[in-house]
């Protein structure tokens, strides 16, 4: 996307260790400095690695996460609710804490994402394509329209011509992808990260107009960011190669 996807790896190590001592940060043992990053939920197993890495590289730095919904994070964020970083999938979530005056700086993409169908490992349904989620026969679970996998499936199924027949409506894509691995329904659309991180607990299949619905996620320190420092740091090795790598293993589209 721009020059920071080509920077080598000890640049980046360079600047975050120069952001850390202006936060105060030591390579002590003990963590001194937390950073709490609001992200949405279709990013918690890929950012935990992320923090993983990043923590170890900076021992005085506590990365705790607050992964929901991302309409409902970008709620409670202009609600006043202390974060430093705010990661969202999708654009317009993103929209709403920069129009409230809480994003500093402007919103980089770091990552896309597109949809899947999962259904159960044994595909108790049958289910192959888009137009089963019209079979009123079938249990199945989406996103609600106002989180932004809900409203990328109303794109997918509105580019296929398809209706749906949902029984349920989750606030985030970890509950509907969790509606099947129960066996609670008979397929769901999730983001394909979601279908790889479960693993065998669901089948993914893939489907063409998913191709229609391609979700942007963007990132920002946040401008009321107890730790602005550790903010900028954190934000800075998630957009790093070494963060866009553990993004693409986990299925995201590189930017």
């Amino acid at each position: 996307m721009d020059g920071d996807t080509r920077r080598p790896v000890g640049a980046v190590a360079v600047t975050v260790a120069a952001m850390l001592a202006v936060a105060g940060c030591t390579d002590g043992s003990e963590r001194t400095d937390r950073v709490t990053v609001f992200a949405a939920a279709s990013l918690t197993e890929s950012f935990q690695a992320i923090a993983d890495t990043f923590m170890q590289r900076n021992p005085a730095i506590d990365v705790t996460f607050n992964f929901a919904g991302s309409s409902a994070l970008a709620q409670q964020i202009t609600s006043g609710a202390p974060a430093d970083v705010f990661a969202a999938a999708s654009p317009a979530t993103m929209r709403t804490v920069v129009g409230a005056g809480d994003a500093a700086g402007r919103p980089e993409v770091f990552a896309r994402n597109r949809l899947e169908i999962v259904v159960p490992p044994d595909n108790p349904g049958k289910v192959t394509s888009l137009a089963d989620f019209a079979d009123p026969d079938l249990t199945i679970a989406l996103c609600a329209p106002e989180v932004p996998c809900g409203e990328a499936a109303e794109r997918a199924l509105a580019a296929a011509g398809i209706a749906p027949a949902p029984d349920t409506l989750e606030q985030d894509v970890k509950a509907a992808l969790g509606k099947v691995e129960l066996g609670e329904a008979d397929a769901a659309l999730v983001y394909r990260t979601d279908a790889v991180a479960a693993g065998a607990g669901v089948r993914g299949i893939e489907f063409s107009e998913a191709e229609t619905a391609v979700n942007d996620y963007l990132i920002t320190t946040l401008t009321d960011a107890p730790n602005g420092a550790g903010a900028r740091a954190f934000v800075e090795y998630v957009r790093s190669a070494e963060g866009r790598q553990v993004l693409a293993d986990a299925g995201f589209d590189r930017p």
